[in-house]
């Protein structure tokens, strides 16, 4: 259905512009001319009328103008040559939408079902809940040892990294803080300096730096 659905979109969009092109009617050598000597003399009468050319010039310019018109309208009219290129809207009829195509196939999946809204939000909404249940765990599992033994430190490096993992910046800056207090660690602390960074960056209101 994709497919069908791409074709009669370009149809809809191409379509008017190739009916349009085949109505344009070319204007033959005459017929340009003869519109171009009367647009140079209505410019003439509005030269004259503003004063910008005198009376005699103005009537010599028209004269010769007039000259002009008459020995074109005598003459036989010569079309002027066809525009070339009039197949190439009906080509991108056809081509537009296999390029479409082509693009598609290798990251599409037009066999894919759809996802509505609704259910991606409860499925986000479930998820945020799964996490929050599994902090509370390990914040109970922490509180049983001994809060300056290494597995009481390990508790909390791993703490920081879920809490830094659901984007809560403070929260992972204070885990990571209680396990630096135990035992140094110069990659943690780097860890915990750029979420301290971050909390400031936003507390100014602006960008986090990248």
């Amino acid at each position: 259905m994709i497919w069908l659905a791409i074709l009669g979109l370009c149809l809809v969009v191409l379509a008017p512009l190739w009916f349009a092109q085949r109505r344009i009617r070319l204007r033959g050598r005459r017929e340009a001319a003869l519109t171009l000597y009367r647009a140079q003399l209505a410019e003439l009468e509005q030269e004259g009328a503003r004063g910008r050319i005198l009376p005699a010039e103005q009537a010599q310019a028209k004269l010769e103008i007039e000259r002009r018109l008459l020995a074109m309208a005598d003459s036989p009219d010569e079309a002027l040559p066809a525009a070339r290129g009039g197949w190439l809207l009906p080509a991108m009829i056809l081509l537009v939408p296999l390029a479409a195509i082509a693009l598609y196939l290798p990251q599409g999946a037009p066999n894919l079902p759809g996802a509505p809204l609704a259910p991606r939000i409860a499925a986000a909404e479930e998820q945020a809940r799964q996490d929050a249940a599994m902090l509370d765990i390990l914040r109970a599992k922490i509180a049983t040892l001994d809060p300056q033994s290494e597995q009481a430190r390990q508790g909390f490096v791993l703490l920081g990294n879920a809490e830094a993992g659901i984007g809560d910046a403070p929260a992972a800056s204070a885990a990571w803080g209680r396990a630096l207090a135990i035992r140094s660690d110069p990659k943690l602390a780097a860890l915990k300096a750029q979420a301290d960074a971050f909390i400031a960056q936003t507390a100014k209101g602006g960008a986090p730096a990248p």
